[in-house]
């Protein structure tokens, strides 16, 4: 998730220590070993939000929200890709969404946490958009692509839409501040939604939804 750098919560470094140690603990007791599917392995939640990464999630109402939206759109045996939004992901992976079960789904990620998903996990750095694993991420194979791209800069957002291009067969739903609406419509042609995404932790940048599809978000 997105939000300027001014707004990232300081931690002491025996803070940040103490946390990674989390990190590595549930990374070790999560281990194809120790579950027989990739969906038992996290709930949401069980990865924390770092900060040094941008990463800010969303609360479960908007995860749901948005993962109903995925599944709906994406159809029964669609496949759908989480680009740098993997808190949908987690949610979908959950099970507790209705037609989740009827849909696949990946995240691509720079945060390598979330390799405990193994081959639905592809290692995702935006400033290399296009340095994707064509074995498992085949041109315009998705029906739908969801992306937060991880700074709010036209940057960033212009190297996201060469992966998003790549991807989708057609349909995008992109998250990100309000402030880049322009760059929304210039780079992936969207709309704005009316819906308002809302985050676990509150953040200074307003956030939308943008889409180029008929969407109940835009009325929501």
């Amino acid at each position: 998730m997105s939000d300027s750098d001014d707004d990232i919560p300081a931690l002491s470094a025996d803070t940040m220590a103490a946390l990674q140690e989390f990190y590595n603990d549930t990374i070790s007791k999560n281990t194809p070993a120790a579950s027989s599917s990739s969906s038992a392995m996290f709930a949401v939640g069980a990865v924390e939000e770092d900060w040094g990464m941008s990463q800010f999630w969303y609360s479960d109402d908007t995860a749901t929200r948005l993962a109903e939206e995925l599944i709906r759109e994406a159809g029964e045996g669609g496949r759908i890709a989480c680009v740098s939004a993997p808190s949908v992901y987690q949610k979908l992976k959950q099970g507790v969404v209705e037609g989740s079960d009827g849909v696949s789904a990946v995240v691509l990620e720079y945060d390598r946490r979330f390799a405990v998903y193994e081959q639905e996990f592809v290692f995702y750095d935006y400033k290399e958009p296009l340095a994707l694993p064509g074995e498992l991420l085949p041109p315009q194979s998705f029906d739908i692509v969801l992306v937060d791209p991880p700074y709010l800069s036209e940057e960033c957002l212009s190297k996201v839409a060469q992966t998003v291009k790549y991807l989708t067969k057609g349909k995008v739903l992109l998250c990100t501040g309000a402030i880049m609406e322009e760059y929304a419509k210039r780079f992936l042609d969207l709309k704005l939604c009316s819906f308002l995404p809302k985050h676990n932790k509150c953040l200074a940048n307003e956030f939308r939804c943008f889409v180029n599809y008929p969407s109940q978000l835009l009325s929501s």
